[in-house]
Order: C-alpha cells, then sequence, then structure tokens
C-alpha cells in the first residue's frame, strides 16, 4: 500500500485513498506554471468536490494550487499515487497531456485531456469547456478508447541497454548539428533501405499528428492500426514515410562510422545512442486509456485543430 499525504479535513479527519464518504477519486495533473491552468484546477476541484467527488494531486504542484483542505496530496509521481482514481484529468499543452499518458499506461486509468496550449490533439476538451468536463465527470457521461503504443529496445551488439515505450513516437536523432546521422533501416527483418539524414521517427498513428507530420509523415486516422517510419531531412532519392503493419518490427540501425544520436521517446525520455547501437520498435503490449466526451470524428478534429479551409464545401447530394 502506497504511503498517502493527506490534507487534514475541518473535521479534523486524515484521508487516505478515499473520500469522507468512501465515495469516487479524481486524480488531477496541471501544469501549474501556467495561470491559466492553476484557475483552471481551482474550477475543476470546486466543482468535483461540490458532487461529492474526491480529489487527489502531487504534493509538488499541490503547492502551487490554491486548494481547500480536502484534496488528498501524494508526495510521489508513481502509478500507484492513482490507486482507487476512477480517472486522471489532465490540465494543459501537449508536453502535459503526454506525461498524463505515463501515469494513465503505467495504471490503466483512463485519462480526460483539457487542452490549455495550442494544438492538443490528445485532448477531449478546451479550457472553455470545463464545466461540461466536470459535469461529464460526475454523471460519468463519458467512454474509454484505448489507444496504441509502441515498445522500443536498443541494443548494443546484441545486448539490450535500454527499454522505453511511446504513445507517439520514438525519434533517433543526430547530435552534432554539422553530421547527418548514418542510418540503414529495417522492417520485419529485411533491410529496405540507408542514408544520412538528421533522424528517423518511428510513430504510431496518434503521433502520425505530431512530430512524424512536422517531418512530412501521412495523418493516420486514431482507429487505423499501423507504424510510420519517417525520415528527417533525408539525403537520399527514396526517403518517404512508410507505413506499415501493426505486426511489423521497424529497427534502425546507426552506423559504426557514424556520429553518436539520441533516442528521444514522446519528447519526454532520452538516451544517448552510440555509433553502432540499433533500435527495435514494434506495438505496445500495454495500451493508454483516452476518456472521450462526445463522438466528434477525427476529420472535424482535424480540421478545427489545424484551421484547415472547408468554405465552398457542399457535401454529398440528399
Amino acid at each position: 500500500m502506497r504511503e498517502t499525504q493527506t490534507r487534514q479535513t475541518q473535521t479534523g479527519q486524515t484521508q487516505t485513498g478515499e473520500t469522507q464518504s468512501g465515495a469516487r477519486t479524481v486524480f488531477l495533473l496541471a501544469h501549474t506554471g501556467r495561470p491559466a491552468a492553476i484557475r483552471s484546477a481551482e474550477l475543476v476541484v470546486q466543482g468535483l468536490l461540490r458532487s461529492g467527488i474526491g480529489v487527489r494531486v502531487l504534493d509538488a504542484e499541490a503547492v502551487d494550487l490554491p486548494l481547500p483542505p480536502e484534496v488528498q496530496t501524494v508526495k510521489e509521481a508513481t502509478a500507484d499515487c492513482i490507486d482507487d482514481c476512477e480517472l486522471i484529468v489532465v490540465l494543459g499543452g501537449d508536453g502535459t497531456l503526454l506525461r498524463g499518458a505515463e501515469f494513465a499506461r503505467a495504471s490503466g486509468v483512463p485519462m480526460l485531456g483539457v487542452n490549455l496550449g495550442r494544438v492538443g490533439f490528445l485532448a477531449e476538451a478546451e479550457r472553455d469547456d470545463l464545466d461540461k468536463v466536470v459535469d461529464r465527470v460526475v454523471t460519468k457521461a463519458y467512454e474509454v478508447e484505448e489507444r496504441m503504443t509502441i515498445d522500443v529496445v536498443v541494443r548494443r551488439n546484441g545486448d539490450v541497454v535500454h527499454r522505453d515505450w511511446a504513445m507517439n513516437e520514438a525519434a533517433v536523432q543526430k547530435v552534432s548539428p554539422e553530421r547527418m546521422l548514418e542510418v540503414v533501416l529495417e522492417i520485419d527483418g529485411r533491410p529496405v533501405t540507408g542514408f544520412g539524414c538528421d533522424g528517423i521517427v518511428c510513430a504510431t498513428p496518434t503521433g502520425s499528428t505530431a512530430y512524424a507530420f512536422s517531418a512530412g509523415g501521412p495523418v493516420v486516422w486514431p482507429e487505423v492500426e499501423a507504424l510510420l517510419m519517417v525520415p528527417i531531412s533525408a539525403h537520399a532519392l527514396f526517403a518517404k514515410p512508410l507505413v506499415t503493419s501493426p505486426d511489423s518490427v521497424l529497427a534502425v540501425e546507426v552506423q559504426p562510422h557514424t556520429p553518436h544520436g539520441v533516442l528521444w521517446c514522446d519528447g519526454r525520455r532520452t538516451v544517448e545512442l552510440p555509433s553502432g547501437a540499433r533500435v527495435e520498435v514494434r506495438r505496445g503490449e500495454v495500451p493508454v486509456r483516452l476518456a472521450r466526451l462526445h463522438h466528434a470524428s477525427f476529420t472535424d478534429r482535424l480540421v478545427a485543430k489545424f484551421a484547415l479551409p472547408v468554405s465552398g464545401w457542399r457535401g454529398a447530394p440528399q
């Protein structure tokens, strides 16, 4: 059982894992460096507490938030701190949402994202929807879908030296700005091509609108199960984005004669790749569960997020 630190309630009693009524608990994760997130967190906490739902936050974030004494705090940011929580509500931009995805994957608890940044493809709601978010959480009027992840293995001389995972992408990148990274790409145990480049992005459909998109990769609808391999600034005639089966195994081999590289997973976790390193990417064994408030199509989300011009569209004839 995790060690849980709680704030004293007005009656002087402490809480450990549940609200005073023994009812429901929501874990709240926020980017407290943003004033908008602090205000949004305050509104969400007040709305949930009024409805008898307990709220739990990280101790490190609680010091920056104007929280009432009923709110529980936990010291360590581990999967155990989500024990007994039915939902993770995340307030912030893409980075904060990916941080929330780490908690969601490790605990199996669904994540509901509220976008306070610019794009926020992982978010289900915007800042103006806070009242709606609270209402849907209180009434449990949300559905849960699973998003595919990738498992990542780094090998050196045949030995596994690092294991990781990603929801969006695993990116093999050069370190030295003046020299390209020489790589050979492999799919399902067979070599495809080799070239010098700034890097290679191996992405999920969810990550197709993130780094892979910036590198020129295709947009893949989330319900499509596939793996993507997208070169970054490749010096080659054949350096096209590749879309493979979700059961394929992708590999990027850093050539022995090239400078060392670096592996980034979701832009949050990094490890150095020495010359001769091999990065293998396959479908993840553990998905991330996302809470959904509505059934808006991904097409509408794409148009809204990127402000795509659709004026003049008439639709199919009736």
